[in-house]
């Protein structure tokens, strides 16, 4: 029994083998092994905490995330279950981080695993940066930008949020330095309310990618104020008496005179001249110019500012004072002139001295201009009658005060009194 199943065994071996290898190619040649590409392949992430639990964040870097290209080996009987691309799964674990912060892509199908004879790929290895997270909270600038119509100003510019938080990767965060909205105001001329992007920048001003970065908010609602503008004069003026024998000149100065106001045209409108009350500069007992510093914000109207940000409404109000000239002419009792002398009266004028000086008063721009042929010294009967000198025309000498024109601002440094001496006429006189 033994003889016959030795004999002929290497016969029997090659036989054997040659059946194995008739079966594979016939398997082959019906149902041959086959590829199968998928593009674009995404990679899952998983256990994730692990990294972010520690408070560090991660970057894929190069964008190992995606798979260029996957070739599969299978039966070509399997290929339509295995052609749908939801049926490759590509994880990267974050229990297999190495030092290098990488980690090995495992690919795989859903379906038929087993009938995969090979996978290829483009790319298995996921490859990280991992860094600290960091928070931060920034104050929010808000900036205007472009051209208002002449005439117009910006306002105040309010955003209905004043602080952003930002997080992100530690080297990123790190560059921030301020946070800004921006409007374009260019042609308005009233106010605008619209929604900014914030845009984040670093010390030189350089704007800072958002991409990698978390805020919490990434827009923000800002409202525009639009302002008017016109320049309205400041009236000056001054109040007390200056010291005796000083005379204010009645110009008050400033070493600003108009200033340029901002507010809602309706109010601007209405509104001409800026009073400041002559309380504020007193030249009481002056004997030289009288300078103060005014605030002007504090005579503004409520709804109104000044156009110029930068000026603080202070200006120094000047009263000029001077010291009175005098100025003397010589007249003659001759050439006093008696007025509203009724009919029936002669009346004659005479003084201690033929000739006798008077002296005038006043400001030397005033007092220079009077003339001696301007005075028409006279006594007024009428202004006699109505102040009591005289009671009734009758015949008298009378002591009274020479009337003299002179300017408004012109007075007699000190009464001249005369003697008046009223006769009747004789009725041969007529």
């Amino acid at each position: 029994m033994g003889k016959k199943l030795t004999n002929n065994l290497g016969l029997k071996i090659g036989s054997v083998l040659f059946a194995a290898v008739l079966w594979l190619l016939v398997t082959n040649i019906n149902n041959p092994s086959t590829p199968i590409y998928f593009t674009n392949v995404p990679v899952q992430i998983i256990n994730a905490n692990l990294i972010t639990s520690q408070g560090k964040m991660y970057e894929i870097l190069e964008d190992t995330d995606v798979i260029e290209s996957v070739t599969l080996m299978v039966p070509r009987s399997m290929m339509d279950s295995m052609s749908s691309e939801d049926n490759i799964v590509a994880i990267a674990d974050m229990n297999n981080l190495t030092n290098l912060n990488t980690i090995h892509i495992e690919i795989s199908t859903k379906r038929n695993q087993a009938s995969v004879s090979s996978i290829k790929t483009s790319n298995d290895i996921l490859k990280l940066n991992i860094e600290d997270k960091k928070n931060i909270s920034i104050p929010l600038t808000t900036t205007t930008s472009g051209s208002l119509q002449e005439g117009y100003i910006v306002g105040n510019v309010t955003p209905d949020q004043n602080l952003v938080r930002v997080s992100g990767p530690e080297s990123i965060v790190s560059k921030i330095k301020s946070a800004e909205v921006n409007v374009s105001v260019t042609g308005f001329t009233s106010d605008i309310g619209t929604s900014a992007e914030i845009k984040l920048y670093d010390a030189k001003g350089n704007e800072v990618a958002k991409d990698k970065l978390t805020l919490n908010i990434n827009n923000v609602g800002v409202k525009v104020e639009i302002l008017a503008t016109k320049s309205i004069p400041l009236r000056f003026s001054a109040s007390g008496v200056p010291a005796a024998g000083y005379r204010g000149t009645g110009i008050v100065t400033g070493s600003v005179n108009s200033v340029t106001l901002a507010g809602k045209a309706n109010v601007l409108n209405n509104l001409s001249v800026i009073e400041i009350p002559d309380t504020v500069i007193d030249i009481s007992g002056a004997t030289d110019n009288v300078s103060v510093e005014i605030d002007i914000d504090k005579y503004l109207p409520s709804s109104v500012n000044f156009a110029d940000s930068e000026f603080d409404g202070k200006v120094t109000v000047t009263a000029y004072v001077e010291k009175e000239a005098i100025k003397t002419f010589t007249i003659s009792s001759r050439n006093i002139a008696v007025r509203n002398l009724p009919a029936g009266y002669k009346a004659e004028v005479s003084a201690y001295e033929e000739e006798f000086p008077i002296q005038i008063r006043g400001l030397a721009e005033d007092v220079n201009a009077v003339d001696v042929n301007q005075l028409n010294p006279n006594i007024d009967i009428n202004s006699l009658l109505e102040t009591g000198v005289l009671e009734k025309v009758a015949e008298g000498y009378y002591d009274v005060k020479l009337s003299v024109e002179l300017p408004e601002a012109v007075e007699l440094r000190e009464n001249i009194t005369v003697r008046l001496t009223i006769t009747e006429e004789d009725q041969g006189d007529t």
